[in-house]
């Protein structure tokens, strides 16, 4: 029997679709397409990124296509369309916006590619993830969201910063929603097995987790005229390779929890393994009191938000 490569479809793209692309044709993860509306842009790009394999040596294709049928047969689909708020543009009008992106996406995947992993990214991530888990009718293990692998990214780097050590010992851990109410968890932050709460003073770690649940505005106000996108890149990828190779790896992810952590029907980022039919297994923490109150916190933010998007678009 030939051997198969993995199918992964990207929509949007920009800065980080295209790096979600680039970052899993280097690490030949499977064949990818790139789609994005913009006339001829996509296919543009992606002839750029294939160029580049006789100098990097990957073997993987790449294509690029206006065309959202050219998902047909995907395994994985990474979402990145969307748009940001502009001036002028109401939080409501944001939300009205990408769930119409994000539900002309969906329909398309459900028609053409029906045994897709799906991997959301657009923003509001939790709210977006809700959503595609609704318009696809996929099972909860096929419909992820990016987000706690991205945050706890942050976290490791700071951490690292803070004790001037390498980042390839630091295993850092964050719960929650995708936004300031994250729940970074020092005491499952461990730098080669010895937690950070045994390494740094506890105003630094205070400051190191608020530096963590605003570090994409940090981004934000420095760039000026964009978010992050090599980053949030690398963290989809991560998620890709895990479960295109079906590693099995522990991360983090914006999944629906039916009463683990004692919450029920409600999206949020917990530690997950991922292998290759998606969530394979939900992975429950022995929390603290203080640190179930701020995740109950951070449920309380993200419930919200679905019910005020479900009033808004008559769910």
């Amino acid at each position: 029997m030939a051997f198969q490569r993995a199918k992964i479809t990207v929509f949007g793209a920009g800065f980080v679709g295209s790096t979600v692309a680039q970052r899993c044709a280097d690490k030949e993860l499977g064949d990818v397409t790139l789609v994005d509306i913009v006339p001829d842009m996509p296919m543009g790009k992606a002839l750029d990124m294939f160029e580049s394999s006789p100098v990097e040596r990957f073997d993987a294709k790449v294509t690029g296509s206006n065309n959202p049928d050219d998902c047909r047969g995907s395994d994985i689909v990474v979402v990145t369309s969307g748009i940001a708020r502009k001036p002028g543009m109401s939080r409501d009008d944001l939300l009205k916006t990408n769930a119409q992106i994000v539900y002309s996406v969906v329909d398309k995947v459900r028609e053409h590619a029906p045994n897709a992993v799906l991997i959301m990214v657009t923003n509001p991530l939790d709210v977006m993830t809700f959503l595609a888990h609704h318009r696809s009718g996929f099972p909860k293990n096929r419909v992820l969201g990016m987000a706690g692998v991205l945050d706890s990214a942050r976290m490791a780097s700071f951490v690292a910063m803070e004790l001037n050590v390498s980042i390839k010992d630091i295993s850092p851990m964050v719960l929650g929603g995708h936004g300031d109410t994250m729940v970074p968890l020092p005491r499952y932050t461990t730098v080669s097995g010895i937690p950070i709460t045994d390494l740094i003073p506890a105003d630094r770690i205070e400051a190191i987790n608020k530096r963590t649940q605003t570090g994409g505005a940090e981004i934000v106000n420095l760039l000026k005229t964009g978010s992050a996108w090599y980053a949030p890149g690398s963290s989809v990828v991560a998620m890709v390779e895990s479960i295109v190779k079906d590693q099995r790896r522990v991360l983090p992810c914006c999944v629906l929890l039916e009463g683990e952590y004692g919450l029920k029907g409600s999206w949020q980022g917990v530690p997950c393994v991922l292998g290759k039919g998606g969530l394979e297994k939900i992975i429950e923490l022995k929390l603290n009191d203080a640190e179930k109150k701020l995740l109950e916190n951070s449920n309380q933010h993200v419930a919200k938000a679905i019910a005020e998007c479900k009033t808004l678009l008559g769910l």
